[in-house]
Order: C-alpha cells, then sequence, then structure tokens
C-alpha cells in the first residue's frame, strides 16, 4: 500500500492544489478530508486554470477517483455550482464520492459568521459559514448528508433548529429569521441531486488502501492555522495537520505512509494575527505582484514575507513530515538577495521554537540568515542538477533548518513546471 498525506507547512495558499494535481497523475484515489469552501486549489492545466474549492484536484484526471471526506463542511449549494462549472468544461465528475457523515453548512452558518466578523474583533474569516458550522458539529446540532437523505427525521430536527437560530437572530442581533419552510424544500433537494455520490467514504478509502491502492489525503489551510497548533485564534476551525487527515478521512495512522509539507519558497498568509517576516515594503509587494498571492476564494492580496525557518521546524514536528514539496521557488528568481528567518528575538532572548503565545509572537522580531540570490529565470528548469548553484544553495539550507528532505520542487504553474527529486508514491 502507498498512503500519502499532503499539508500545509505555512498558514495555507502553499501551492497545495498544484502538488495534489501533480501527485493525483499517480494516484488512484485522492481524498479531501477537512475545510471547506473557505479555502481553494489553483490548478493550471496548459493554458487552462481551474479553481477548485470542495472537490478534489483529483477530479481532473479521468481514472482517479475524487473524495470528499467526513470531515470536510460541505456546502452543497457551491458544491453543485462547482460540479456543474466542470462539466460544461468538459470534466468527467462521476468519479466522485461524498461522505455521508460530511456535515452541511446552512444559510444561518453564512449569516452568523458575517454578523460575528462585522463585530468589533476579526478573525479575518471568508464569512463562508466554516466557524458556525463546527460550532454546531461539536455542540450537536449539526446536520450531516445523510440527514439530508431522511424524509422524516431531517424536517423534524430542522424545524426545531431554525426556531432556536431565529430566536438568536432577532434577540441578539435584531435580524429577521429564515422560512423553515424554504430552507426544508431547498437542502432536501440538494439531498436528492447529491444522493448517487453519497457512500460511507471511510470504508470505501479503506478497501483502496487494503487493496493496494495509491491514495492521497489532501488538506485545505495549513498548519499554522490549524484549530490547536496555529495562531489561535486567528486560525480556522477545523485541523488541516496530518493527524486531521485520519480523523477527516476515517484512515487510522498505520495506514499512513509518507506526510508531505507543501512550502512555499517565501511566506503569505491570509486574514488577522502576527506574521514575524512580512515585508510592507517594494520586496513584499514584489513577491505579491510575481506569485499573483490572492486568495483562490476571496481575491484578497496575501500578506508576503521572507521564508520563516522558525515555522517549518514547527510544521515538520507536528505534522511528522517525510518529505517537502517546495513551491514558487522560481517567485524569488530575480532578487539579488534573499532571507531566511532562522530565529526569533524576543526582548532579551532568542527563541529557535516558535512560541505559544500569540502575545509572544507578537513582539518577535525575525532574526535573518542572508543568502545571495541567483539572478536566473528557472523555469523551463526540470532537473534539480540544472538548477543554477545559488538555488540549489537556498533549497539545501531549508531542508538542513527543517531536517526533512525534498521530493518536489515547483519552478512555475503548469504541470510541467515542476522537478522530482524523490518519488512520493512507493
Amino acid at each position: 500500500m502507498s498512503t500519502v498525506v499532503l499539508v500545509g507547512a505555512q498558514w495555507g495558499d502553499e501551492g497545495k492544489g498544484k502538488i495534489t494535481d501533480f501527485l493525483a497523475e499517480k494516484a488512484d484515489y485522492v481524498v479531501r478530508y477537512q475545510g471547506g469552501s473557505n479555502a481553494g486549489h489553483t490548478v493550471v492545466v496548459g493554458d487552462d486554470k481551474f479553481m477548485l474549492h470542495l472537490i478534489p484536484s483529483g477530479i481532473l484526471y479521468p481514472g482517479t477517483v475524487s473524495v470528499i471526506g467526513n470531515g470536510v463542511a460541505l456546502d452543497p449549494e457551491i458544491l453543485l455550482d462547482e460540479m456543474e462549472g466542470l462539466r460544461q468544461r468538459g470534466i468527467d465528475i462521476s468519479n466522485l464520492r461524498i461522505s455521508s457523515r460530511a456535515h452541511v453548512v446552512m444559510p444561518y452558518h453564512k449569516l452568523f459568521d458575517e454578523l460575528q466578523e462585522n463585530g468589533d474583533f476579526k478573525i479575518g474569516t471568508t464569512k463562508r459559514g466554516i466557524g458556525p458550522l463546527y460550532t454546531d458539529k461539536v455542540s450537536r446540532t449539526g446536520f450531516r448528508v445523510t440527514d439530508l437523505l431522511d424524509k422524516k427525521i431531517f424536517p423534524e430536527t430542522l424545524k426545531r433548529i431554525v426556531e432556536e437560530k431565529n430566536n438568536i437572530l432577532d434577540r441578539i442581533y435584531g435580524k429577521p429569521g429564515l422560512v423553515f419552510e424554504d430552507l426544508l424544500d431547498k437542502y432536501q433537494n440538494f439531498g436528492e441531486q447529491l444522493r448517487p455520490m453519497v457512500v460511507d467514504t471511510s470504508l470505501l478509502v479503506n478497501q483502496a488502501i487494503d487493496a493496494g491502492k495509491k491514495v492521497l489525503l489532501e488538506g485545505a489551510q495549513g498548519t499554522l492555522l490549524d484549530i490547536d497548533h496555529g495562531t489561535y485564534p486567528f486560525v480556522t476551525s477545523s485541523h488541516p495537520t496530518a493527524g486531521g487527515a485520519c480523523v477527516g478521512a476515517g484512515v487510522g495512522p498505520s495506514k499512513i505512509n509518507r506526510v508531505v509539507g507543501v512550502v512555499k519558497a517565501y511566506s503569505t498568509r491570509v486574514g488577522e494575527g502576527p506574521f514575524p517576516t512580512e515585508l510592507a515594503d517594494e520586496t513584499g509587494e514584489m513577491l505579491r505582484r510575481n506569485g499573483d498571492e490572492y486568495g483562490t476564494t476571496t481575491g484578497r492580496p496575501r500578506r508576503c514575507g521572507w521564508l520563516d525557518a522558525v515555522i517549518l521546524k514547527y510544521a515538520a514536528r507536528i505534522n511528522g513530515l517525510t518529505d517537502l514539496a517546495i513551491t514558487k521557488l522560481d517567485v524569488l528568481d530575480s532578487l539579488e538577495k534573499i532571507k531566511i528567518c532562522v530565529a526569533y528575538r524576543y526582548r532579551d532572548s532568542v527563541l529557535y521554537d516558535f512560541p505559544d503565545s500569540l502575545e509572544v509572537l507578537r513582539e518577535c522580531e525575525p532574526v535573518y540568515l542572508e543568502m545571495d540570490g541567483w539572478m536566473q529565470n528557472m523555469e523551463g528548469i526540470r532537473d534539480i542538477k540544472d538548477l543554477p548553484p545559488k538555488a540549489q544553495e537556498y533549497v539545501n539550507k531549508m531542508v538542513e533548518l527543517c531536517g526533512v528532505e525534498t521530493c518536489l520542487l515547483a519552478v512555475g504553474p503548469g504541470r510541467l513546471q515542476t522537478i522530482v527529486t524523490r518519488e512520493v508514491f512507493q
């Protein structure tokens, strides 16, 4: 068997869509295990660009089974629109499978998300209802996909929940409530449209693993947005880390063979929260411009900065990384000097490990190692031996600082602009 988990090693937006797409060519199954439509993958195929939010990137390969796991926050309206958009572009979606246990984003989740985000304290969410959905999931008042298919229980439970939500909307926010009958008709219809693809995906994926299939488990967001291990409270509401793959896909840890951490050759983040290496200058703007650093889901400009090796080392530990997939190395092509943060200066001390306190992190100043740039366009390079020596030094330094070897290097957005340094699937 060969089961690989793919995680973001920074704040998300590391280019996981490109890496997933590249690995999906050899995978039999691609499984999305957490997050929702608040995340997105951009995949470039020739002259075509696909922006996926819920459907795994493996959908672009006809022979690959694409699975939406139980850990995903499923917005059926967005999913159905995404499915139709792919159909119209000639993509076969017959191999899409949806977990019966995935929780469903409801309109009131989006409404509460927006109301909370418009308050005095901002997390910087996408207002897609993901946080309120996971709140309901944990408080045991959510709906799963299988519930939409139950003609008896769903109407009874929905009526009670809508009454409760409307009471909150009225008394706390002074907003009008939602109409139960409209929600019932709409979501029962969604359920019927999705019914042919709904299965026990944990059973499906475990059977595939036991049969020796190549399985890729892909997450959204990144390690620093994990609800437990990220820069809390400026995090997502789920577990983008490798441990989340086991829960979100229903796969035991003993069946995982490799954990690939996707890391950008520099750093970015979206939303609020401290960002030690952020560059509010011409270099930061150049990284944003050359890297096309705008959110797939929202279009928001990403905050950009130098690579933070303290975070990278932290991600390697939290996820148990076995491999690094480095993306957007080409964005640094024109820089004469490149910096890597190797530690933080906090008051009178130097920190080499990522702090757990957000207030400490706010005061941290990066300690930089400066390296020479390679000043050469690398988009056409396909072998690591052909990389400029200074680029190889930069990659080697990343490996040295986090203790994890590379498997892939991306020198452009296209499928072919990828250098394989060692095979991921056995």
